[in-house]
């Protein structure tokens, strides 16, 4: 059976809400673990149905893994058989490629079958490859698997990324934490997960400079040990409650985050007439009526955050006059605007520019969620929008947001989750 969520909107949200573990940031770890071959205490893992599955991948794999607390996962990787990953699970996340660095690190060879994740656009593991081969692997690609061997050993070396591309960081950073030598990736991505990651290993006994910088030196080391480690603040759940706060004229307290880490996110809002008020772990967002015109440009981290630009699209929608999100990275990160203008809002696309003409309002409508980011878009439109609005695809949603239903009634949201027939079941007995 599938789910669909149904909101009546208008209703402004208020109150306080605490942010999860990033889930950014808790994957990569999670896969690293298989390089530490002992046992290590993960805290602050959020509940979503990506990180449910990565677990499921290690236990496949011969992981033994008990949860002790709610958010807390013990995980010993000493018995992990190289190259088990079940292809029908690997198949359903993109984090999954983060195997072929770990594998090839502790075992020095890999096989790993090809990601999955959500759908916006061409996600080439070129820059992976590049990585991996620099540091002395071969790549092939049979039967819809990735092997990689070392037949002449892995060695340290210096990486320049053209793009800095965070999935080929994180693989880089786990293939040469155990490689003799000294590896130095050059352009590498900065964003605040990279940094949580060298700081695991770097707690396991890694040799990990320069995380958060565009240049990364990992020098290598003999073997690593487990440790208790505790994952950062999710910044991207963080900025979606941010939003949805702004855009129903509502007053919430956002607690247990890394402000410096929404900065982008807090400025947009600003530069929109929003009140945000910044505390040491925590911001208060104030809706103020009206909403000025803004301009979004993604980039990179320490730029805005791709990740974000759909859950403004529905602040947008209600924005004076003429609004721009011009997308950067993904080149298909666009399909939520037809479900935008289902509910009323005016908005003409052109490759990966999207301009907004601000209407008075948004009207319910059945909608749907096509991935992750764009899920929450609709959420946060149905908040705002008059009358009923139904959301199918919840699947998408509960790849990284934490119980956002459940958060979202405790301030104050008119929003149920409700179980309806399976489309896909239904279309295979027909």
């Amino acid at each position: 059976m599938a789910t669909k969520i149904i909101i009546e909107g208008g209703r402004p949200l208020r109150g306080s809400i605490a942010i999860s573990g990033m889930k950014n940031a808790a994957l990569p770890i999670l896969f690293a673990t298989v390089l530490v071959g002992d046992v290590c205490v993960l805290e602050n893992i959020p509940q979503v149905s990506d990180i449910a599955t990565s677990l499921e991948i290690l236990e496949e794999m011969g992981a033994r893994i008990s949860l002790r607390k709610k958010n807390t996962v013990h995980i010993d990787t000493s018995n992990i058989r190289q190259g088990t990953s079940p292809m029908d699970l690997v198949k359903k996340l993109r984090g999954s490629t983060y195997l072929l660095g770990a594998e090839l690190g502790r075992f020095g060879k890999a096989t790993v079958g090809w990601p999955g994740g959500c759908d916006f656009g061409s996600r080439p593991l070129d820059l992976h490859m590049k990585g991996f081969e620099a540091l002395g692997a071969t790549v092939s690609n049979e039967n819809g698997y990735f092997h990689l061997s070392a037949p002449n050993g892995l060695h340290g070396s210096s990486i320049y990324f053209d793009v800095a591309s965070v999935g080929a960081t994180v693989n880089v950073i786990l293939a040469a934490v155990l490689v003799e030598g000294t590896t130095v990736i050059d352009n590498a991505a900065r964003e605040p997960h990279i940094v949580d990651l060298a700081n695991f290993l770097n707690s396991c006994g890694a040799n990990i400079t320069g995380a958060g910088t565009p240049v990364i030196k990992i020098r290598g080391v003999q073997k690593l040990h487990g440790c208790s480690y505790t994952i950062i603040p999710d910044m991207i759940e963080a900025g979606t409650y941010m939003v949805a706060a702004a855009a129903t004229g509502g007053s919430v307290h956002i607690q247990s985050i890394i402000p410096k880490h929404v900065e982008t996110i807090t400025a947009k809002l600003l530069e929109m007439g929003v009140e945000v008020r910044e505390m040491d772990e925590s911001v208060l967002v104030q809706g103020t009526g009206e909403l000025r015109n803004v301009n979004i440009r993604t980039l990179y981290y320490p730029g805005f955050p791709t990740d974000m630009h759909p859950q403004f699209a529905p602040l947008l929608c209600l924005a004076n006059g003429v609004s721009c999100i011009q997308e950067n990275i993904w080149e298909n990160r666009f399909r939520y605007v037809d479900e935008l203008r289902k509910m009323g809002a005016t908005v003409m696309l052109d490759t990966r520019t999207a301009t907004f003409v601000g209407v008075d309002k948004l009207v319910g409508a059945p909608v749907e969620a096509y991935d992750l980011r764009a899920g929450a878009a609709m959420v946060i439109a149905g908040l705002v929008a008059e009358g009923t609005t139904e959301i199918t695809g919840v699947r998408y949603i509960k790849r990284g947001y934490d119980d956002i239903v459940g958060k979202l009634r405790e301030l104050g949201a008119s929003i149920e989750e409700v179980t309806v027939p399976d489309p896909e079941l239904i279309q295979k007995a027909n």
